[in-house]
């Protein structure tokens, strides 16, 4: 009887085990946006809004062709990417040119207004990733792309252009 027992018990918690390993932070709902070349830079990619079950969104950001030891500003901007002087929406974490990554968990913006997946794919927004945060480098997109509601902007010519983005 005894052996029976601790034997219901260990099943009992490998079973508990599998459990938790399946259980996802993620509700499953995500949406993928590509980022075209923007510059010399042969560089382009994708970016990723998860939405998670605390109402926050994981945005990943996926490049190839990036390299070294540099990390890039990742700016979410309102308006589509032919909109000049838009403004910084959200500051995403930077880069990692070596691995041609960045993932941000975002639940408000800039402005400190809350913002779930919904209202993410919902916002007429583009993401821009700099050369640098600073100096003439910062005007350099090395890619970039529209999201939510910019995706559906009228572009009769095309490829839209892509926009200077705003000094501060």
């Amino acid at each position: 009887m005894k052996k029976w027992l601790g034997f219901a018990m260990l099943a009992g918690i490998l079973a508990a085990c599998q459990e938790s390993e399946n259980i996802s932070e993620f509700t499953g709902n995500e949406t993928i946006y590509a980022l075209q070349q923007a510059s010399q830079y042969a560089i382009s990619g994708t970016v990723t809004l998860k939405e998670r079950k605390d109402g926050k969104t994981t945005l990943v950001v996926q490049l190839i062709g990036t390299e070294g030891t540099s990390n890039y500003p990742v700016h979410l901007h309102r308006g589509d990417l032919s909109t000049p002087q838009a403004d910084v929406a959200a500051l995403l974490n930077p880069l990692v040119g070596k691995t041609g990554k960045s993932e941000t968990l975002l639940d408000k913006l800039a402005d400190e207004t809350t913002v779930t997946y919904k209202d993410l794919i919902n916002l007429k927004a583009c993401l821009k990733i700099h050369l640098s945060d600073v100096g003439v480098e910062r005007t350099i997109i090395l890619a970039g792309g529209n999201i939510g509601a910019s995706i559906t902007a009228y572009n009769p010519g095309g490829r839209l252009g892509i926009a200077v983005c705003k000094s501060e």
